[in-house]
């Protein structure tokens, strides 16, 4: 196929990525499979550059019209896979979501042991910005592992550490306390390489047997219980991002926000899922928090109280988020 990069419009994965069915990577797989039409032809080349005026099919469904860029905070349950359809049969975060949610990619992955803070989108042009290293956010970690480490070790992270030839940027890593034969850990990565924190750790020693994201950038955890999703405010959004980071991504947070939709491309469903605010219906307030499961309703306070009575799996106490001592 003719590359077509200098006509006018845009790349057609990027235009797959901003309304929120892939990220580009993704987007280009896809084409490469013949899963993409444009005019009613398929295509197997992402070198194609499209406009308003073109016939975008994906799977023989319509491109879905571009709505308002969302972003959700998620707190991740140990146990999930970060992905849509898992080859291995295993349950994803996808799959546990509430019901009522638009068609949402993540931010960067947990991988299936790593509990908390995983940001989740409607717009793949926002997904790839926040995940690129020149950004610059940090992510934050609560750790415990298994063995013993001293401060000065630690401190020796600040450069940066080659494990098995992997280069590891600078890390910042705190000693907490002790619990027993573990220890507990702050840590900070910007780069988010694969199983980053385990393997530096495992480099000293340590073998993790808890990691709980607690922070992406400049969005918390905070007290958002266990398999919940709430939704950030248009106008939050637009601050924490600024023009920069919002102008690379072009984000659009003027388009209106659709009704709730199904999780998968095509036709919207006929009602709403009972229970849940609908942001695109009120100015008052567009922040909601759902729980996994049908029909579920947000923690009382009683709720998140027995969450924090929990045993964990080593059979200890199992507290929400350990502080320093």
């Amino acid at each position: 196929m003719t590359d077509t990069s200098s006509h006018p419009g845009e790349r057609i994965a990027k235009v797959i990525a901003r309304a929120g069915l892939a990220s580009r990577r993704q987007a280009e797989a896809w084409i490469a499979a013949g899963r993409v039409a444009v005019n009613g032809a398929v295509i197997a080349s992402p070198a194609l550059n499209v406009t308003a005026r073109d016939r975008i099919e994906v799977d023989g469904q319509p491109l879905p019209r571009r709505v308002r860029t969302r972003l959700f905070r998620y707190h991740k349950p140990r146990g999930l896979v970060t992905t849509h359809a898992d080859p291995q049969g295993r349950d994803t975060i996808f799959r546990a979501l509430p019901k009522g949610l638009p068609r949402l990619i993540s931010v960067g992955r947990l991988d299936i042991n790593t509990e908390g803070l995983l940001l989740l989108t409607n717009d793949g042009g926002l997904a790839r910005v926040l995940e690129l290293p020149a950004t610059g956010w940090l992510r934050r970690y609560r750790v415990r592992a298994f063995g013993r480490v001293t401060q000065e070790q630690l401190d020796r992270l600040k450069g940066g550490a080659t494990i098995a030839g992997m280069h590891y940027a600078p890390i910042e890593a705190t000693l907490d306390r002790e619990q027993g034969a573990n220890v507990w850990l702050s840590f900070a990565i910007r780069e988010g390489k694969k199983r980053e924190v385990r393997k530096v750790l495992e480099s000293l020693g340590l073998k993790v047997n808890r990691l709980i994201r607690v922070s992406y950038g400049p969005f918390e955890l905070g007290d958002l219980a266990d398999g919940a999703v709430e939704e950030v405010e248009t106008a939050e959004l637009r601050r924490i991002l600024g023009p920069d980071i919002a102008g690379e991504a072009e984000a659009d947070f003027e388009s209106p926000i659709e009704d709730e939709e199904p999780r998968h491309s095509g036709a919207r469903p006929k009602g709403r899922e009972p229970g849940i605010h609908n942001p695109g219906r009120s100015h008052k307030r567009e922040t909601r928090v759902m729980d996994s499961g049908p029909g579920a309703k947000a923690p009382s306070r009683n709720d998140k109280k027995k969450l924090h009575r929990r045993r964990d799996r080593a059979g200890g106490p199992r507290p929400k988020y350990p502080r320093p001592k």
